[in-house]
């Protein structure tokens, strides 16, 4: 449809303010707004579509394609996106592959180009993108920015390829996305003083105005492991130009439930003002990263959205370019589904099976071991200790007290495997596996003994990358064929599959909301404290093993 009129209350964000009106749409764009005094009050309120301004699609487990159908249906209409996921597997290959798919359906994905591949030298990676290579993407149009400096020592530093990198960006009119848990006070400014604009790692409010008073805007996450609204969405009231709302992670049956939209009923549910919320939700994040989507003015594209209320935010129609993409909680339109054959999917898996005797862990005397302690929703952990349960001469998961073995393997290449010990998953039976392991990718599992460990890992190594569960007689796993991180299967049945295999670690025992996001993020170094990677136990702290 090239031409057409719709009526509703308008919400005019700008202006802040709501009237009833006609939008009238012509050749992708907002013709006309017109407003009529005979107000009907029959379609609801239309309003700008939402944007999710931080994402890692792969942590979707699904490929572009098939995440913007799940997306529509909520009312999102594009997204900020980081494909250091994929880039860490799979290079520039990965990156394309990203863009490519993504541009295979009417949503407007905005990526891009990874600072940190590899995130750390203190893991085993797939790929390496130095400055030049950066900055050949960041010259690209489909790349709106360098995404999240998680290298914040070496930008402290001032290590001379982070530093490239950042004035490509600068050099190039593009914002640099920042990634600096914890920082504060005088280094908080170093690293800001770089150019780097904005923060989705804030956990506490002191932290976060600290960060807003020096001038970066601050997201405020809410994902499928990592969830900070609490924490920070009150800072909304007085700082609504310098915020923006995003997911970061979110896993496919979280993807199914809800986006944006459910973050701006919980904001307008905590007394925040509307025209604040959806500031954050829908403008905030086009004029910050200077996106091609629409604010919902006359000459604009058309990229709106029509709601029952503003309250709890259900869409009933989603709209971009004019195009109708979700109506009444459906996909619509002209999606080419390109699930993609097997034979196209990207990936580097090359390790070897695994024996049970490989994970024995020898007892060297110690009194205590390093354990790390996981908090469900949050990506931080502590660093704490306990007395090892050692049988025939080696350290095993004690799980009378819930400090069980974690294992990391390397998938490029036969490697020794990286043990230590941790708390809270809670598992009784059986074990975890899986692929997707911030940010490096290499296969990270916890259990209650090597030989259920062992199977998941080697479940995981067969389909070439996937998430596993095995226990009490039973193995389940979701494949996870691209680069290791994401099926090319329907994004509803990718969900269901989730949701399964989710519920069976949560019967092998386990206590925590999303057993294999937090597992994932046990891996990641550059979050605190401790964390496990390929080459050994890690402090992020000091930035450097124990």
């Amino acid at each position: 449809m090239s031409s057409f009129k719709i009526e509703g209350n308008i919400v005019d964000i700008i202006n802040k303010q709501i009237f009833y009106g006609e939008l009238e749409v012509e050749a992708k764009r907002i013709k006309s707004i017109n407003r009529i005094s005979d107000a009907k009050g029959t379609l609801g309120f239309i309003l700008p579509g939402f944007i999710d301004s931080h994402v890692h699609i792969e942590s979707s487990m699904l490929i572009p394609s098939e995440f913007a159908k799940l997306a529509v249906v909520h009312g999102t209409v594009a997204t900020v996106s980081d494909p250091h996921e994929i880039a860490n597997v799979c290079g520039m290959e990965g990156v394309l592959f990203m863009i490519n798919n993504g541009n295979s359906v009417p949503f407007k994905f905005n990526f891009g180009a990874p600072s940190c591949v590899p995130a750390t030298t203190f893991e085993t990676a797939g790929a390496e993108l130095n400055h030049q290579e950066v900055t050949f993407l960041l010259e690209r149009p489909e790349i709106k920015y360098l995404s999240e400096m998680m290298n914040f020592p070496g930008v402290l530093q001032q290590d001379e390829e982070v530093m490239k990198k950042i004035a490509a960006a600068h050099r190039l009119g593009k914002p640099v996305d920042g990634h600096a848990p914890g920082l504060r006070g005088d280094i908080a400014q170093q690293y800001i003083d770089a150019g780097i604009s904005t923060d989705h790692e804030c956990f506490t409010a002191d932290e976060a105005l600290d960060k807003l008073q020096k001038g970066m805007k601050i997201l405020i996450r809410e994902g499928s492991a990592a969830k900070n609204f609490e924490a920070l969405i009150d800072l909304l009231h007085d700082w609504p130009h310098m915020m923006m709302f995003c997911s970061d992670d979110k896993h496919p049956d979280s993807l199914v439930e809800n986006h944006i939209n459910h973050i701006c009923a919980r904001a307008v549910a905590k007394g925040i003002d509307i025209f604040k919320v959806l500031q954050a939700a829908c403008l905030n994040p086009i004029n910050h990263y200077k996106l091609d989507v629409g604010r919902l003015t006359v000459g604009d594209f058309a990229d709106f959205i029509i709601i029952d209320n503003l309250k709890d935010f259900k869409v009933r129609q989603t709209y971009i370019n004019g195009l109708l993409v979700a109506n009444e909680g459906k996909a619509v339109g002209e999606w080419t589904n390109p699930t993609t054959d097997d034979d196209d999917l990207v990936n580097q898996f090359n390790c070897s099976l695994k024996q049970v005797e490989d994970f024995i862990f020898p007892f060297q005397n110690q009194q205590q071991i390093p354990v790390i302690e996981a908090l469900d929703g949050q990506l931080i952990t502590n660093k704490i200790s306990a007395h090892p349960k050692v049988v025939e001469g080696n350290v095993i998961s004690d799980v009378e007290n819930d400090i069980l073995k974690i294992v990391v393997v390397n998938r490029y290449h036969d490697a020794p495997i990286a043990t230590s010990f941790v708390k809270n998953f809670g598992l009784k039976a059986g074990a975890i596996a899986s692929s997707v392991a911030h940010d490096s990718h290499n296969i990270i599992a916890v259990g209650v003994d090597d030989e259920n460990i062992c199977a998941a890992v080697n479940a995981v190594i067969i389909e070439r990358g996937g998430v596993a569960g095995v226990g009490k007689g039973y193995t389940e796993v979701l494949p996870l064929p691209v680069a290791g991180l994401m099926s090319n299967k329907d994004g509803y049945k990718v969900a269901e599959s989730y949701t399964s295999i989710d519920r069976f670690a949560k019967t092998l025992g386990s206590t925590l909301v999303a057993p294999f996001m937090t597992l994932s993020f046990m891996a990641l170094l550059v979050i605190p404290k401790l964390k496990l990677s390929d080459k050994g136990l890690f402090d992020g702290e000091e930035f450097a093993f124990i």
